[in-house]
């Protein structure tokens, strides 16, 4: 995991909850805390620090990570404005992922093991997106999208078709935004 990664969590972290808990969540978690945002991290310290959170906060560790991407958009749109200035709806800037905005990523932090994506339109209208990486997170990659459109001041219905949770070869996601 790429160290910006952990640097948006831990900035979320403390504009919701206050300075003293990202170290307390450090506490919990037992990882190192020290993530430079150009760094490869283990994988397992978001997964301690989502346990970690979860346990704290006795919520599901599926609700902190769309917690965490719902936060981490505005976070993203501050740093990397360039991504988002181009777009006019959450759709058109998800849609540009695997062809704009990752390559730009891996560009910018070597190594980085982005998901990658495929989309395809559904007979109603919906997007329906399918979720590959081996780390699992498609509950993250839902709260991002719920923060993508909230960015684009969207209304949006996430349905889960299939989750690798649950051993499908990719997670599918039917997107719909209202209005």
């Amino acid at each position: 995991m790429k160290g910006i990664i952990l640097n948006l969590l831990e900035e979320a972290v403390i504009a919701e909850f206050g300075d003293a808990a990202w170290p307390n969540l450090i506490d919990l978690a037992g990882v190192s805390g020290v993530y430079t945002s150009l760094g490869s991290y283990p994988d397992e310290d978001v997964y301690a620090l989502v346990r970690a959170a979860s346990e704290a906060l006795t919520t599901s560790q599926e609700e902190i990570l769309r917690w965490f991407g719902r936060r981490a958009i505005p976070l993203l749109a501050d740093r990397y404005g360039v991504f988002f200035e181009h777009h006019r709806t959450a759709r058109s800037l998800i849609l540009s992922l695997n062809e704009i905005i990752h390559p730009e990523v891996r560009k910018l932090y070597s190594g980085a093991g982005c998901p990658h994506f495929q989309f395809s339109d559904h007979a109603d209208g919906r997007l329906v997106i399918g979720y590959q990486s081996p780390r699992k997170m498609c509950q993250l990659m839902h709260g991002f999208v719920e923060g993508t459109s909230t960015y684009f001041a969207e209304t949006v219905e996430l349905e889960h078709l299939a989750c690798m949770q649950d051993g499908s070869p990719q997670c599918r996601v039917a997107v719909h935004w209202a209005g």
